[in-house]
């Protein structure tokens, strides 16, 4: 089934603050929280504890500020410059308003902390005793959380033009294990961090991306990259990085899982500097002790098809809504819009009518979008409707504006385009009492909820199918699968989908016909040769079954059912020797495999006998 393992967001050139010319500083008025102005304010005692806690992660040597704010002389510098951005909540960059729930590590500034900034410009920057400053944040050289377990580097250098838009490009970075691993936190390292506006990882774990390179280990150009999955494999964290941006350590018991033969896509927006650069990104991964016992899933829900906007629209409004079919924990949000979105809501309506703010941004801006996590996570029972509003702004007055005069735009992977998402990530609550995983029920409420907007939703009707394959509903899934084959008729995968639900219900003779389609599509495709093989096994032609089969086992050499069951084809057309040895090959892979043990027994007394 479709599964989206992560988000790639498209977004604008960063704009680094230049030093404000000449604008007065407005001092707080009375009652405002302010530091008395008969009370000197010294950087020392009052000023530094604000830059430090608020300012250095990102304006540090090395960091991803344009410059370091660790000194006295370093704020006395910048100071006009800062108190002006701090008063009108420029800086530091936090969008979202105060709200119903609390977010982590938040950045906004209080009312007396920008006033404290004021005071202390106003009174001509003292700089205190020395006793009174507190000890200066520490940023590592190397690797913030220590030693990585396994550094992944990109296999090839990407040369970054000298001038032009805006670029987007993926390293797909190969996870060097022999086994699967949990992985409980990942550090970026995007290279010159001044030429990276933001990165993501998504995982791979098919390998499907590297269809997409040129030569091996080049990378590839893209904007929003979907993966692809034919497993039900819904468990989604937001591996995500921006300048600031402090690595996160997923909490005891919700690590992602790595499998042997994974691969890490890391997707990354980058501007020219006036020069050629080199970027040659790496990512650290830090393996947790035990497997997870806790699965979070990412959900979506979006309105692009609603986006036309005509230019001069000041107040273009799009909304969508989902109802939640199960009790959930929320433990993120990361709303995303390009440069027209002016003001981003999400809402939860509980199922007593009382509503909670997700998240309020009133001033969107592209520039420094983030994912936006819960200090405690929010409870949103069963029944809970997740609602999103966004206004857009596609008017001249808009400074982030691309286009002057204004154009039509409508949704699209380009920056000049615009989108209408939002995710959040929850943690699903289990009812013994339901029967069913409560992530495949998320799963087949988006994807009724997607084919209600748009039922020429390929990936909703194909993950619809899923679940309700997984239910035991047959025919509902094969009128799913057919619906989403009617959109890529030759489509190698969603054939063996149709093809093995078909088998399942006892439709044979069309199962094969499906089967056959996926592997004329997809010669090098395991799962098609396996199935065809059962369904001519079924039919017993087991001469043709033993051929699907025996690709089966070339293509996965280590798949003990594919080699039992080529050694089965075999016994039937005769075969005697060269079956054992398949199933032989089976117990090596699983010396538990019923199949194998009991098929050989009997070939091994059969043979005695005679």
């Amino acid at each position: 089934m479709t599964s989206v393992r992560a988000i790639a967001a498209c977004l604008p050139t960063l704009a680094l603050v230049a030093a404000a010319a000449g604008p007065m500083v407005v001092l707080a008025q009375s009652g405002s929280g302010s530091v008395s102005s008969a009370q000197q304010v010294t950087f020392n005692r009052d000023v530094a504890p604000i830059v430090f806690r608020n300012c250095a992660a990102c304006h540090h040597r090395g960091g991803g500020g344009p410059f370091s704010l660790l000194t006295y002389q370093d704020v006395k510098e910048h100071g006009r410059q800062i108190a002006v951005l701090t008063r009108t909540r420029v800086m530091p960059p936090w969008l979202p308003e105060p709200g119903d729930l609390r977010f982590a590590d938040e950045l906004r500034l209080s009312d007396q902390e920008i006033a404290t900034i004021q005071e202390w410009v106003q009174q001509g920057g003292v700089e205190g005793e020395p006793s009174d400053l507190p000890a200066r944040p520490e940023f590592a050289e190397g690797w913030e959380l220590g030693k990585p377990d396994l550094v992944l580097t990109a296999r090839k250098a990407f040369v970054l033009p000298a001038s032009g838009s805006d670029q987007y490009w993926n390293f797909i970075l190969p996870v060097a294990i022999s086994q699967t691993r949990w992985l409980k936190s990942i550090e970026i390292r995007p290279g010159q961090k001044r030429l990276i506006h933001h990165a993501n990882v998504l995982v791979d774990r098919t390998q499907a991306s590297r269809a997409r390179e040129k030569t091996p280990g080049s990378g590839f150009a893209g904007m929003e990259i979907r993966l692809e999955s034919e497993t039900f494999d819904p468990d989604s964290h937001f591996l995500f990085w921006k300048p600031g941006t402090i690595p996160y350590v997923e909490p005891d018991g919700m690590a992602l899982r790595l499998d042997k033969g994974t691969d890490l896509i890391l997707n990354m927006h980058m501007q020219p500097s006036g020069k050629s650069e080199v970027i040659l990104p790496s990512v650290g991964l830090y393996f947790a002790d035990h497997p997870a016992a806790m699965f979070p899933m990412l959900l979506q829900i979006e309105n692009d098809a609603a986006l036309d906007i005509p230019p001069g629209e000041k107040n273009f409004v799009v909304t969508d809504s989902l109802t939640l079919p199960v009790d959930v924990d929320l433990l993120a949000i990361y709303p995303h819009a390009h440069y027209l979105g002016k003001d981003l809501l999400a809402l939860a309506t509980l199922p007593d009518g009382a509503s909670q703010t997700l998240i309020h941004i009133k001033q969107w801006d592209l520039n420094w979008q983030a994912v936006y996590r819960y200090a405690k996570p929010g409870f949103l029972p069963k029944g809970t409707v997740i609602s999103m509003k966004y206004s857009y702004d596609n008017s001249e007055g808009n400074r982030a504006n691309p286009n002057h005069p204004p154009q039509r735009v409508i949704a699209g992977n380009r920056a000049r385009d615009e989108m209408a998402h939002l995710w959040l990530q929850v943690l699903p609550r289990h009812d013994p009492n339901a029967g069913t995983d409560p992530r495949m029920l998320l799963q087949e409420a988006l994807a009724r909820h997607s084919i209600e907007k748009n039922p020429a939703d390929f990936e909703a009707h194909y993950n619809l199918a899923a679940m309700l394959q997984a239910r035991g509903e047959r025919e509902e899934a094969v009128k799913e699968y057919e619906s989403a084959l009617r959109m890529r008729p030759h489509d190698g995968v969603v054939n063996n989908a149709l093809g093995g639900a078909l088998l399942a219900a006892g439709r044979v003779d069309e199962a094969i016909i499906h089967l056959g389609a996926a592997v004329k599509d997809r010669p090098n495709y395991f799962d098609a040769h396996y199935n065809l093989g059962n369904a001519l096994a079924s039919k017993g032609d087991f001469n043709a079954a033993a051929v699907q089969f025996r690709a089966a086992t070339r293509l996965n050499p280590d798949d003990a059912d594919a080699e039992a069951n080529l050694g089965s084809a075999l016994a039937q057309i005769g075969h005697l020797s060269e079956a054992k040895s398949h199933y032989r090959r089976a117990l090596e892979l699983n010396p538990g495999h019923a199949l194998a043990h009991e098929n050989l027994e009997e070939l091994e007394h059969l043979q005695v006998s005679r």
